[in-house]
């Protein structure tokens, strides 16, 4: 005859008498068996008796959840006051069908598990502490999970189960105007939020018969973006520079302008400071753009594993909104660090490094979340996510590895230089390295109408200024050009959470194409700019209703702008 093992996990050893009385509740249910103790110093009342494949829990959490399981299954119109006496009364410890293990090491926030079988790869497991991990290796004989939590609450020896969930994240208009962390939990101190549904973080993308093309613009109200490089819903552009040239800002000044447009922002931080992202919340909230967004944030301090699911979690949230019919912008900063949190995993994992030290998947690890923004077809309520990742580069280097990864990813990039930003050129964008795919397509007409030759003006003012470096004599077509491109340059310069409405960029390229800001020394764009608008806004009301509304530029309109601009101009510069 077969004898059984059976194990005993409780911080205490039982006496003589309590040993006696378990192995003749083991021998009535199981016939001959053999008892076995482990100490177990976090199980602070009762006991753990594990038998094969069945599991007694009779500790102060395991008689609380049966007891909430029972309670659950009675009717609710019955007096529940004797009835959960009773409960507790006749309670008996009952065989829990799930698979258990126990730690072997904790190195790093990466734990190595005996005892899980039939465990499945991205399973959210369950240690005793009450941690939550996610498997992410298995092998012949061990698997592998990384922590959801601090190494310091798991220790060697300690049980650990399975729960046959995946990781994910609680999903409801309640997370709009909130700052949660890479779980869902909330961080701002506003107290709990209440989820409607619970999504995976990890769900196929859209396939194509789930899309449809991209045509409908997103207005960053950056004019350079919307002018020359224009973004569409369910597109994904990539924001790529060195450090401190604008990246962020640009993302936050679109988020802005989303204000009143229906358009549900998604901010994600990943292993930023958290001084960086309290000063980004407060930007967010005095502009009252809070109201409309969520804040998903993995700080630099957090664990690897943390900084890891961030992203997956923030687009399962965004997917919640874009299934319910809306449009979801959603801002990844950045990536390259997502990528460096990866590969800090599986160096722990012990995978085999390869370019840069990255693991041969890294490439996988950022085409399927990419390709999670799309623009769904109308038969799945026509949402959309639009995507726009952070990568920062060293030295200006495009052609490193995550860089390029990604911009063969994503449907284009706005491409931040560093001398232009120094230079006080600001946003910094490089007119010649930023490209949009899907252009044209993702442009109203009179935006589309008003750019005319602004991109090919800016490439001839740049070609002509870099022969003018070795020129002393200059004729006067070339003289011209030379202070027209230097107009436009500074036509294009924007403040810092400034964004501008449509028919504003409409009115500047109009005036700016002809040539109007000319006349106006360079020093004093900026002002006539701003004042040229503000006269438009007051005392050219009908134009401004008129674009905005038709999203046209008819020729009436543009003769219009170019006279009521010369007046204004003339009048300025006191003529």
């Amino acid at each position: 005859m077969k004898i059984i093992n059976a194990v005993l996990y409780s911080n205490v050893k039982p006496n003589e008498t309590q040993e006696a009385k378990i192995l003749e509740f083991l021998e009535k249910r199981y016939g001959d068996v053999t008892l076995s103790f482990i100490l177990d110093t976090n199980i602070r009342a009762g006991f753990i008796l594990e038998v094969g494949s069945d599991i007694y829990d009779w500790t102060t959490r395991g008689r609380l959840e049966q007891l909430v399981n029972e309670i659950n299954e009675i009717d609710k119109n019955q007096n529940i006051i004797p009835i959960i006496k009773a409960t507790v009364d006749n309670f008996k410890p009952k065989s829990v069908p799930r698979q258990m293990g126990s730690v072997v090491s904790v190195i790093d926030g990466v734990v190595t598990i005996k005892g899980l079988e039939q465990v499945k790869y991205g399973e959210i497991v369950m240690f005793y502490s009450g941690v939550k991990g996610m498997i992410m290796g298995i092998n012949e004989y061990s698997s592998q999970a990384i922590l959801f939590g601090s190494n310091e609450d798991v220790s060697e020896g300690m049980a650990v189960y399975r729960t046959n969930k995946t990781a994910g994240i609680g999903a409801s208009d309640n997370y709009l105007g909130r700052v949660v962390d890479s779980l869902g939990n909330p961080i701002d101190g506003l107290g709990d939020i209440s989820a409607s549904t619970y999504l995976p973080i990890e769900q196929n993308a859209p396939t194509i018969i789930d899309r449809m093309p991209v045509n409908r613009p997103l207005e960053t109200g950056i004019l350079t973006i919307d002018a020359m490089f224009p973004i569409g819903k369910g597109q994904r552009e990539l924001i790529i520079g060195d450090r401190q040239t604008g990246k962020t800002s640009i993302a936050i000044d679109t988020i802005l302008n989303q204000k009143g447009k229906d358009v549900v922002c998604i901010y994600v931080a990943i292993g930023q400071k958290a001084s960086s992202v309290a000063r980004l919340v407060e930007t967010l909230r005095q502009k009252d753009a809070l109201e409309y967004s969520v804040v998903v944030a993995s700080f630099a301090s957090d664990e690897s594993s943390l900084q890891y699911i961030a992203p997956y979690s923030a687009t399962a949230l965004a997917e919640y909104f874009m299934h319910n019919g809306k449009d979801v912008l959603i801002v990844y900063d950045d990536l390259s660090k997502h990528a460096i949190a990866y590969r800090t995993i599986s160096l722990l994992l012990g995978r085999a490094p390869g370019r840069e030290a990255y693991p041969g998947d890294v490439f996988y690890l950022h085409s399927r979340l990419l390709e999670r923004s799309a623009q769904l077809s109308l038969e799945l309520g026509g949402g959309s996510i639009t995507a726009l990742p952070i990568v920062e580069t060293q030295s200006s280097d495009v052609s490193a590895y995550i860089p390029t990864n990604i911009i063969s990813i994503t449907d284009g990039q706005i491409f931040l230089e560093s001398d232009l930003f120094f230079s006080g050129q600001r946003p910094a964008i490089n007119i010649g390295l930023s490209v949009s795919r899907v252009g044209g397509d993702a442009q109203t007409k009179a935006i589309k109408k008003a750019t005319g030759t602004l991109r090919l003006d800016l490439a001839q003012y740049r070609e002509i200024e870099v022969f003018t470096q070795f020129a002393s004599d200059l004729d006067e077509a070339t003289k011209e050009e030379l202070v027209y491109g230097a107009c436009l340059m500074q036509v294009l310069r924007q403040g810092l959470h400034k964004p501008l409405k449509q028919y504003e960029e409409v009115i500047i390229l109009v005036i700016a194409l002809a040539h109007l800001f000319v006349k106006v020394p360079l020093n004093k764009i900026s002002d006539v700019k701003d004042k040229v608008l503000k006269y438009f806004n007051d005392e050219q009301n009908y134009i401004c209703h008129a674009l905005e509304e038709n999203k046209v530029l008819t020729l009436e309109i543009k003769d219009d702008i170019i006279n009521n601009a010369k007046t204004f101009i003339s009048n300025y510069l006191g003529e």
